[in-house]
């Protein structure tokens, strides 16, 4: 099986460096590597130069129309029987392709998604951000693992396709945001099966910083209220529990304001007061264990907490800012 590993880069040269830096300790070569510059101002070609004896690796430069598309732009110009994309912030292990040929005939598969991890030289802003996105108390018991919830989708940052599905669904249709749900979503209603393959995890890096960690979550959780929007059936109750978690937040700091301001008037809004702040208190007390048994570090498991806060908050204020916009949208359409 040959593959072609597809890769878009925007404005991150060091990155795309320490990725194809993993590349070459594959133990299964039969690969090509094919990076796309989407209008980078900070170009990597030097960068990609210095592998080009040691990698059968193409380098293109684009004008800027956003992943989804530079990853079709490297669709057309592969040369294998199945594509992979990744994100450029990720460390491939070096058995990575032989458990992909392992889970790909093992499943039959046609196309597949993969986990991810932290390694051991990510920063503790990163380990935490990386247990927060896989975590069972965060939206990453809803992201696909052993455990998903619903039919898998693979995301864009370990996804794997066959030459058929690309020929038969043309690729991305969206070029940001959910690109990757809309895209698995499309292969699954064309009959191709789809699966998750386990072990075939790589090192992801994400954000380095929890402001960064912020803008991305806000802009997934949108990205669930514009893949609604297409496929109304794709929408389950438990996208929106982040949501349902912001407002609870707010809700009760009211009552804690409230409470606050009037001490013992109100008792009724004391025992609710009470209530919420105790059921918060476990939820991070459990929150902070499980972190520090995953992670084996306090920093990373004291981050966790952070991370995941940030995570929940980011994804149900993205997700209720686009499902207000929409129905404000739609109502004014409506009338007219």
């Amino acid at each position: 099986m040959f593959f072609s590993i597809i890769v878009p880069l925007y404005n991150r040269p060091v990155e795309i460096k320490e990725m194809l830096s993993s590349l070459l300790d594959q133990t299964y070569k039969e690969f090509e590597v094919i990076i796309v510059e989407d209008g980078s101002k900070n170009k990597a070609e030097h960068i990609v130069d210095k592998f080009k004896n040691r990698l059968d690796i193409q380098y293109f430069f684009k004008e800027n129309e956003g992943q989804g598309f530079a990853r079709n732009y490297g669709f057309e110009r592969a040369k294998g029987d199945f594509f992979i994309v990744f994100d450029s912030d990720i460390i491939v292990p070096e058995d990575y392709l032989i458990k992909v040929i392992e889970g790909i005939e093992k499943d039959k598969l046609d196309a597949f998604g993969g986990p991810d991890a932290a390694h051991s030289s990510f920063t503790a802003i990163q380990k935490a951000i990386s247990y927060s996105m896989t975590s069972p108390f965060t939206t990453g018991g809803i992201r696909g693992n052993k455990k998903h919830v619903g039919q898998f989708h693979p995301r864009s940052f370990n996804l794997g396709i066959s030459r058929a599905v690309w020929e038969k669904t043309g690729g991305f249709k969206l070029s940001r945001r959910s690109e990757d749900i809309e895209f698995s979503i499309r292969m699954i209603n064309a009959g191709f099966k789809v699966g998750l393959i386990p072990d075939a995890f790589v090192y992801h890096k994400r954000r380095t910083s929890f402001a960064q960690f912020y803008k991305q979550t806000y802009n997934f959780g949108k990205g669930r209220i514009d893949i609604y929007c297409l496929y109304p059936k794709e929408l389950k109750p438990v996208h929106a529990l982040p949501a349902v978690f912001v407002l609870g937040l707010a809700f009760l700091l009211m009552i804690d304001v409230i409470n606050l301001l009037t001490m013992d008037e109100i008792y009724f809004l004391h025992i609710l007061g009470l209530i919420g702040n105790s059921f918060l208190a476990i939820y991070t007390i459990l929150l902070f264990l499980h972190a520090l048994v995953s992670t084996k570090s306090l920093k990373v498991a004291f981050l966790s907490v952070i991370a995941a806060y940030t995570q929940l908050i980011a994804y149900g204020s993205g997700f209720l800012s686009q499902y207000a916009q929409k129905f404000i949208t739609n109502k004014k359409a409506s009338k007219n």
